[in-house]
């Protein structure tokens, strides 16, 4: 049995709209077998602007039964019902939520007549209600109401069953498919032979290009997330694609550091974060004529030995501003602030007064060292064990001097002894400021196996790196 609904609400989203009218026409697969329609009591204030929309004014809906009234008849008539709808979300949603603030539950199977379109109609220009029902010959006139629309989507809903040759309706509905909302330019196999695994999946266009790149715990379910959103950016990713290909890294570490490597190798379309490629500026410290110790930030080109490279001034600026506020540096030994005379974090009380010559230059300077101990410590060489693909291996992620040099996979049973045999197994890879930002947020975590290495090639690994390295 199929119940199809069409609603009229107060707004076009948003858990706050009203519903203002409905119908539910119950189809058995070859007819119309229940009918029933009714004007709502929102029981809010009906903007003008809707009423113009769908002809629903407040005047029409003072004498119509609320929605509590109608609830149990809704129930039951859509219950053990497939919920058919053109644009089932909407209208399914809108009965949802207005059950919910009964205390109510509402679920059903859904299918939508606009998403079955795409599948059975491909390249038409527009999949509306009033588009389809005019290509496949569907005499409506002029759609307006819920019953209006209900009986034009029972029509289109009859006509695209005859279509089916190819059992997508069954599809749709497959309990475990997945797939009531895959794309209609998307072979079957596409969702169905992904894994439930940890890794990096690629989203691909007609022409192979990669136009998304993305990282998940569950490859499978996070690609089916893309689908089901109703993002503007989601959706016309899911368009655009027709292949999803992946990589399957066991470990979730290795999944952000490969992902955020193949979107500086790709600069896939649809992705935002992590598209920039290689340091531009960096953050330096030298004393003036007083001894004070003064951070400053420049260009790369401009500077021999950097404490820590950075992919513009912004970011700059927003390290040395974190200094300032965690260890009460004075802005105007970092570059931040271009004044004579006290700092403005004095006036605040985060500044201890070297800018006024209240604090001496040894004291000042040590908590300089402080701040930048930590940079130091990022110096350091060392590796990260985390599960593999499979059960009998393990991931390994290799830094040496502080710089990120790749990562591989070993045997758990293969016996390494040095950094060296470990480097044997990696993959080399680049380093920038974001796998930087992903290591520092993973050994702050301590959720894995890291080991400092203080001589790479003589000695052994054995000692667990120490805190100060997070």
């Amino acid at each position: 049995m199929y119940a199809i609904i069409e609603t009229e609400t107060t707004g076009l989203r948003g858990e706050d709209n009203r519903i203002t009218e409905i119908c539910i026409l119950v189809h058995d697969g070859e007819r119309i077998v229940k009918e029933f329609s009714s004007l709502i009591n929102p029981e809010v204030f009906i903007k003008y602007r809707v009423s113009r929309r769908n002809g629903i004014s407040n005047e029409k809906v003072n004498s119509a039964p609320k929605f509590y009234e109608l609830a149990k008849d809704i129930i039951e008539l859509t219950k053990d019902c497939i919920f058919v709808s053109h644009h089932v979300n909407f209208n399914f949603n809108s009965i949802k939520n207005e059950l919910a603030s009964l205390g109510g539950v509402f679920k059903r199977k859904k299918i939508s007549t606009l998403k079955l379109s795409r599948k059975l109609i491909p390249g038409q220009q527009s999949y509306s209600l009033g588009a389809m029902c005019n290509h496949l010959g569907i005499n409506v006139g002029h759609v307006q109401s819920a019953k209006d629309k209900a009986e034009a989507t029972a029509s289109l809903l009859e006509k695209l069953w005859a279509l089916d040759t190819d059992g997508v309706f069954s599809f749709f509905l497959g309990p475990k498919s997945g797939q009531a909302g895959i794309p209609p330019q998307w072979p079957r196999s596409v969702v169905t032979n992904l894994p439930n695994v940890t890794g990096v999946y690629y989203f691909k266009n007609a022409l192979g290009k990669i136009i998304y790149v993305g990282k998940a715990k569950d490859i499978k379910q996070r690609v089916l997330s893309h689908v089901y959103s109703k993002a503007h950016k989601e959706m016309r990713l899911c368009f655009e694609t027709v292949y999803i290909d992946y990589t399957h890294t066991g470990s979730e570490l290795v999944a952000l550091l490969l992902e955020s490597d193949e979107i500086k190798k790709h600069l896939p379309k649809f992705n935002r974060a992590q598209k920039r490629i290689g340091y531009q500026y960096g953050i330096g410290a030298r004393r003036d004529n007083k001894g004070i110790t003064n951070l400053f930030y420049d260009r790369l080109s401009n500077m021999k030995s950097p404490l820590a490279s950075f992919y513009n001034q912004g970011e700059c600026k927003a390290f040395l501003e974190e200094l300032c506020e965690t260890y009460g540096l004075c802005p105007r030994f970092c570059n931040l602030q271009y004044i004579s005379g006290a700092c403005f974090h004095f006036h605040i009380k985060k500044c201890q007064g070297i800018c006024r010559d209240m604090e001496t230059v040894e004291a000042y300077n040590e908590r300089v060292e402080n701040a930048l101990m930590p940079i130091a410590d990022d110096k350091n060489t060392y590796i990260i064990k985390t599960p593999g693909r499979k059960a009998n291996e393990k991931s390994v992620i290799v830094v040496e001097n502080g710089v990120y040099k790749g990562y591989g996979y070993v045997p758990k049973k293969k016996a390494l002894g040095t950094f060296t045999e470990y480097c044997k197994f990696i993959t080399p890879m680049a380093d920038n400021n974001d796998i930087q930002k992903i290591l520092r947020r993973y050994l702050r975590r301590g959720d894995g196996e890291p080991i400092l290495i203080d001589y790479p090639d003589e000695i052994p690994i054995q000692s667990e790196i120490p805190k100060s390295l997070a």
